[in-house]
């Protein structure tokens, strides 16, 4: 019994100075290790993207969905921008109960499509050979130069409106306010791709500002070299 007793005895300075031993090394090993952080990758802010053959330089942020968000040929691109600023919008604000219950929340984006035409007619000769056969008659003058013809009931476009105006030029296809607020199609082409431009009815208000927005953005997402 006392041989065990002294053979414990003789064990417990190495236990306690292996002890110390790991202690220190855990203290020195906490006290260098590095406090920082992988920073999250950022992707570029523009991307160079090819669309129907023509080149388009496309804000990262503004794109709606991240299967598009690369270089490169597509098919398609969809874009949101916020209005009137015309800046990339921010992550989704968070909507409440509350804003539910009171309705439909406010659009405050245009949103624009380029997608790849493939010959087909131009938004161009649509305006002047599809739209005059399903178009009333008359014309209404809204204001400050827009002028608005209804489509006939039971055409293709029945439920919708056609707006024009030439000063600066806007020609805009807009479905009517009824359960969800109308909404407005505009288009336009660049050599192998069509932009398509959406944003609300109620905007037609102040459609000048609308008119020199999509301008800006066509200028924005291409730049000719004519």
């Amino acid at each position: 019994m006392s041989t065990s007793l002294g053979r414990y005895a003789h064990a417990l300075p190495f236990a306690a100075g292996g002890l110390l031993a790991t202690a220190a090394v855990a203290v020195v090993a906490y006290l260098l290790w590095p406090t920082w952080g992988a920073a999250p990758s950022k992707g570029p802010d523009q991307l160079p993207v090819s669309v129907g053959g023509t080149l388009f330089n496309v804000p990262t942020a503004a794109v709606r969905m991240k299967i598009q968000r690369h270089s490169g040929p597509q098919e398609r691109i969809d874009l949101g921008y916020e209005f009137p600023s015309l800046t990339a919008p921010e992550a989704p604000r968070h909507v409440s109960v509350e804003q539910l219950n009171e309705g439909p929340q406010p659009i405050d984006r245009i949103f624009v499509s380029i997608a790849a035409h493939h010959d087909a007619l131009s938004p161009d000769a649509r305006l002047r050979t599809i739209y005059p056969r399903y178009l009333d008659a008359g014309a209404t003058s809204v204001r400050d130069g827009l002028t608005m013809r209804g489509f006939r009931a039971g055409t293709p476009y029945d439920g919708e409106d056609l707006f024009l105006a030439e000063q600066p030029p806007l020609a805009a296809r807009c479905t009517r306010d009824a359960a969800t607020p109308g909404m407005c199609l505009s288009e336009r082409r660049i050599d192998g791709a069509d932009l398509i431009f959406r944003f609300p009815r109620s905007w037609l208000s102040h459609w000048q500002n609308v008119a020199d927005a999509m301008d800006r953005l066509t200028s924005q997402l291409h730049h000719s070299r004519g």
